[in-house]
């Protein structure tokens, strides 16, 4: 067994988690969609994959050890949904990286590794995305251990997981064998997705590792290996990274500067570059239960099932069914004499699909944004950084929303040039903005805001405020909001 000096007796400086947060989980929907995706998700219990990811990075401190506040890296549209995820679990982060558009994750890692040399000398970079799942999390910790102190050596740490059976969806990586137990093994090279057959055959030969997307490494190692195989992306990031500007913990490269950087993965900007190469890359398994909960079926895998194999979350009845996943968001879904089907309901959208097939619900968002539907991107209730809102009816001219504000928030001071409204106060109370008079409404009041008219609803109180909202007019559409002040930045 490989023996490792405790982290708290290295001779590293800090530590830096960095919680890489971008994608959509497309393959996820109609769950996981543009606005809400899927690492902010509670799939698996009661916390989500960001909130887990965060949690385990943290834990890895301890009182003797360096540990820096993890940075997020995530998408500027979702950067209340993760710093209000970290408050709810009393996580405090260093920054929030915020990238403009999505390029990929070398852009996002190598902003998180210019702020870490920015905070630091060289520190220690844990890379992970978040939206994986892990269920031994002593596991993960040792594994991550071993990681820390190779990396401490100069060495690119990746963590692999051993594969048990030939999927397709996940890249390989191939390992020198080793007699030692819990050694790093050398990584002889990175393989993309394979085929099915590829894959029977990899499983067969042993040596291949599933790639976790996990990497452990010095900042200054990860500048270096970039420059010498992207350049390009190296430069393009410095200028985005020059251009920055800060409020509070929101860190925003320069946006121009940003949408120039070529869209690369870690793994080809430089990993599969780095085996033969000047840049040691060593990989350590990983055998903590680990999935990445790509698709439906790998979330079947890994929830508690009944004696017939069903994974049932929310109001569900069956009877003569098997190996069914279904997940009843608002309403009783009941199955009956059916096999490996995929049920997944929420309150605009239903998803039926067969187990074997589901990475191809990708191919319906595909259909839904190109027909510019909004339930390829929103959900129904939409959270916002005041609180939500829920459309609950619309016709020609109308929609009704029940709106909930959180106490001592604010809407935008705003206008609509197509819509007028009427409020209804049905818990809480509402302080309101209408023209050049602010008014106090109370439960069961009411207002009328006329189209044109600037306005901000906001709640003064302690508790939350409700309110229903009518609107009326030729045009109903969210991009008809002229935003005049904001309390959080939004344009």
């Amino acid at each position: 067994m490989a023996i490792h000096t405790p982290l708290s007796e290295m001779s590293f400086s800090t530590i830096q988690p960095v919680i890489i947060c971008g994608g959509s989980g497309t393959r996820l929907w109609p769950l996981s969609r543009a606005g809400f995706p899927k690492q902010f998700l509670c799939l698996t219990g009661r916390e989500s994959l960001f909130q887990l990811a965060a949690k385990r990075l943290v834990a890895l401190g301890g009182d003797s050890v360096k540990m820096a506040k993890p940075f997020v890296v995530s998408n500027e549209d979702h950067r209340f949904l993760a710093t209000e995820q970290l408050r709810e679990i009393a996580v405090e982060f260093g920054a929030a990286l915020l990238e403009p558009v999505g390029r990929n994750t070398a852009p996002a890692l190598t902003l998180a590794a210019l702020a870490a040399a920015d905070a630091d000398d060289d520190p220690i970079l844990i890379v992970t995305p978040a939206d994986q799942t892990v269920t031994n999390s002593a596991a993960f910790t040792s594994a991550m251990q071993n990681a820390i102190h190779e990396a401490g050596h100069g060495t690119i740490v990746i963590l692999g997981i051993a594969a048990d059976r030939p999927e397709t969806g996940y890249g390989y990586i191939q390992a020198e064998a080793s007699d030692a137990k819990d050694a790093p093994l050398i990584v002889k090279r990175f393989v993309e997705k394979p085929d099915a057959a590829t894959a029977q055959t990899y499983l067969e030969e042993g040596g291949y590792f599933w790639n976790a997307g996990m990497f452990v490494l010095k900042a200054s190692v990860w500048l270096k290996a970039l420059e010498l195989f992207r350049p390009d992306i190296l430069q393009a990031t410095r200028r985005a990274w020059a251009a920055r500007t800060l409020d509070a913990q929101f860190v925003r490269p320069g946006a121009m500067e940003f949408a120039e950087i070529p869209a690369e993965s870690i793994d080809y900007a430089v990993m599969e570059h780095c085996p033969g190469s000047i840049f040691p890359i060593k990989m350590v398994p990983l055998d903590a239960g680990w999935n990445d909960l790509g698709a439906w079926d790998a979330v079947w895998q890994v929830l508690p099932k009944d004696d017939e194999g069903n994974a049932h979350i929310g109001d569900v009845l069956t009877t003569n069914s098997s190996n069914t996943l279904v997940h009843a968001s608002s309403r009783l879904v009941s199955l009956v004499g059916v096999e490996n089907l995929i049920v997944v309901e929420t309150s605009d959208a239903v998803l039926v699909a067969d187990r074997l097939h589901c990475q191809d619900v990708k191919c319906i968002v595909n259909v839904l944004s190109g027909q510019n539907r909004e339930e390829h991107a929103l959900h129904r209730k939409v959270h916002r950084p005041w609180g939500w809102y829920d459309s609950i009816d619309e016709g020609e001219r109308f929609k009704v929303k029940r709106i909930m504000v959180n106490p001592k928030a604010s809407l935008s001071l705003q206008k609509h040039h197509h819509r007028a409204e009427h409020w209804i106060v049905v818990k809480g109370t509402a302080e309101i903005t209408n023209g050049d008079k602010v008014i106090l409404l109370s439960e069961n009041q009411s207002t009328y805001i006329p189209l044109g008219a600037t306005h901000r609803l906001a709640n003064p109180g302690t508790i939350p405020l409700e309110i229903i909202e009518v609107q009326s007019g030729s045009y109903l559409g969210e991009d008809d909001i002229v935003r005049i002040q904001d309390t959080y930045g939004r344009s």
